[in-house]
Order: C-alpha cells, then sequence, then structure tokens
C-alpha cells in the first residue's frame, strides 16, 4: 500500500462524557484525527497563492471543471456511532435537538447506548439536516466557533427542515462542518506525488501514489463483494471475522492516509447538488445557494465495485436517512 508522508493533527476530544458508554471501550483510539491539506505532500509548494485547483469529476464524470480548494482539515474516519452518541447526549442536554437519534452500523439499534461490539462502525440512519446540526453541537461541546446558522442564529433543530434548507456556512468560522464535494474529491484523490484517478476506488494506487487498478477495491474499502453490512471504521484490507472484528485504524487508508473514503457508508457533503460547470477564477466554490438534493460521496457497504469510485457522486434529499449513510467532517483551521 501507500507509504504515507502526510502531517497528521490529533486533536484531544477534552472532559469526555461517558454516560451509557460501556468503560472497555472509552479511548481505544483516537476517532479525532485530521489530515492537513495546506502542508500534505505536494500541497505546500502548489499552494503559492494560498490555494490547489484540479479537475472535479476527472475520469468519472462527463462534465468536469476546476475547482480550487483552501487549506482544510478532514478527519481519517467517518464518524463512529459512539462518537456521534456521545455529542448527541450533550447536544439534547444543552438545546439541541435531533430528527433522528442515529444508529449504530447498519442494524444496531436507534439511539441506544453504543455496544462493546459496534460502537467504532460508523453512525448510520442521519440525514443532512441531522448532521450539520451535530457538527454545531461537537463544536458548541469543544469550545469552538459553530458553521452553520440560519438568519444570524447556531442551527440546533434538525427537525426544522426549513431552516436547515436555508443554512449559512461560516468558512472561516474555527468549528466542525461538513466538506464541500470540491474538498471530499480532493481528499479522496490526493496521494504523495499528486492525484489519483476518479475512476478508482480511493486510495487503489501503487506505493509511489500512481494509478495501479491490479491493487483490488477490497484492499481499501468495503463495499457489496467482501461486506454485507458496515464494518468498524478504518479496517478495510483486514480479514474480518465476526467473533473477533479488526481494531479500528488497522486497515489500509487512501493515498493521503485517510480511510474509508471509498465503501463503509455515503458520505454528506455540504453542496446543493448539480451539474458541473465552471466556478468563478481562484475563488472558493461550495456548490449552488438552492437546490433539490444534497451531495453524497464514497459508495458504501450495499454498492458493487463500479459505483465506490472516488470520482463517482450521488445526491438525497436533505431529510432521507438510510443504513448506508453516513458523514464525516472538517474544519478550516
Amino acid at each position: 500500500m501507500v507509504a504515507v508522508n502526510a502531517v497528521f493533527v490529533a486533536v484531544a476530544f477534552g472532559q469526555k462524557n461517558t454516560v451509557g458508554i460501556p468503560s472497555v471501550v472509552q479511548d481505544f483510539f483516537n476517532e479525532v484525527d485530521f489530515v492537513d491539506f495546506g502542508t500534505f505532500g505536494t500541497d505546500a509548494s502548489e499552494q503559492k497563492n494560498g490555494f490547489v485547483s484540479y479537475e472535479i469529476g476527472s475520469g468519472s464524470q462527463t462534465y468536469t471543471a476546476k475547482r480550487y480548494v483552501f487549506p482544510f482539515r478532514l478527519n481519517r474516519y467517518e464518524t463512529t456511532y459512539r462518537l456521534w452518541y456521545e455529542v448527541r447526549i450533550w447536544a439534547q442536554q444543552n438545546g439541541y435537538n435531533f430528527a433522528n437519534p442515529g444508529q449504530e452500523g447498519s442494524d444496531g439499534a436507534r439511539g441506544k447506548a453504543p455496544s462493546q461490539a459496534g460502537c467504532y462502525e460508523p453512525v448510520t440512519m442521519v440525514s443532512w439536516y441531522d448532521v450539520i446540526v451535530w457538527c454545531n453541537a461537537f463544536s458548541e461541546k469543544s469550545g469552538l466557533s459553530p458553521c452553520y446558522t440560519y438568519e444570524g442564529s447556531v442551527l440546533k433543530d434538525s427537525a426544522d427542515s426549513a431552516a436547515c434548507d436555508l443554512a449559512v456556512c461560516d468558512w472561516e468560522a474555527d468549528g466542525y462542518r461538513l466538506p464541500s464535494e470540491a474538498e471530499w474529491e480532493y481528499a479522496a484523490r490526493k496521494t504523495v506525488s499528486g492525484l489519483q484517478s476518479g475512476s478508482l476506488a480511493s486510495g487503489q494506487v501503487d506505493y509511489s501514489g500512481k494509478d495501479d487498478a491490479s491493487i483490488p477495491a477490497g484492499e481499501v474499502a468495503w463495499y457489496y463483494e467482501n461486506a454485507s453490512e458496515t464494518r468498524r471504521v478504518g479496517t478495510a484490507g483486514t480479514p474480518f471475522k465476526a467473533s473477533a472484528p479488526p481494531s479500528p485504524a488497522s486497515g489500509n487508508p487512501n493515498g493521503a492516509g485517510i480511510f474509508d473514503m471509498s465503501g463503509n457508508v455515503l458520505e454528506w457533503c455540504w453542496d446543493w447538488q448539480e451539474d458541473y460547470s465552471e466556478c468563478p477564477e481562484k475563488k472558493r466554490y461550495n456548490g449552488p445557494e438552492y437546490g433539490a438534493e444534497r451531495v453524497m460521496r464514497g459508495g458504501s457497504w450495499n454498492m458493487y465495485t463500479l459505483f465506490i469510485a472516488a470520482g463517482d457522486r450521488y445526491s438525497f434529499d436533505p431529510n432521507e436517512c438510510y443504513s448506508y449513510f453516513g458523514f464525516r467532517f472538517c474544519t478550516s483551521k
């Protein structure tokens, strides 16, 4: 697999609220661990003007377009149910409301305390509305500035779809947020030597970071052909035994050191869906102002190889939630 030379930013989760969380699974691994796309690989030399540019959809989509990516930090893992639950419990005690309580993996109980076996599987059954409100709660809990507001007020109720549809994101805030589609694809295709093709699963590259389809997708992704449900985050490429599931982060990451960018669960992005078109020169572009569906990326455990490529894109109503929907978060700073 790829020899990764990255800058990882580990973030302490602070004072843990361990309500309902079995002590045997606490502090097993750091669930908040960022890759800094501003200093990774060739980023520093390319960002002479404070950004990098690339062709979004290249190798995957009929229409492509140039996108400009400014420094950001993306979590190495899909959001686990353990982390989701801990923040949600705190949030509900501090004025937040969720339309959906989340589910432990693809077949766990909805809204219940994390189990020892499944707590490090990704949270599922969460809508786009739930996710942006959760990001605000996690930001506030961590002493950071929430990113999402409606008419100047921090969004705290995912059941208020009208307000969530008109959410404004402060891209300069230091809190947690969803990546834009351009940020997500950049991270999915980034390697130590440049960008991989969007036609392959994220991380399906050789040691030098060059495209190499001879590496099986199953080495970097949980999908229909090697999984019948979600798996613990960061374990793709390891032998799976239900009686002794592999440890989180024991599998193979992509070329930037990020796990599960293909497969396991589809991941919400910020953008409303639209056909790619050119954006203003040297400007951040985060999709259209309005739309009907929000973008999801990465494929999932119930999709075939053809549908988990780094450049593949999907979109759903922001109120939808299924057992193959999840997310990962990022920060601008």
